[in-house]
């Protein structure tokens, strides 16, 4: 039995990256946008963030 499937089937429809505009060097969010990062792991090891900017 798979233990972190729902751990998968979370992970499927959230995502796992996410595209945000850069304005005059600040983070184009608008007013009510935020950015949230997830575990839905109960025991979830080291995680890693990759930023890749296209200019």
């Amino acid at each position: 039995m798979n233990y972190d499937m729902p751990a998968h089937l979370k992970s499927s429809v959230i995502g796992a990256e996410v595209t945000i505009p850069i304005t005059n060097h600040r983070l184009n969010l608008g007013t009510w946008k935020g950015i949230y990062f997830c575990e839905f792991r109960n025991s979830g090891g080291t995680r890693r963030l990759v930023l890749t900017i296209y200019s």
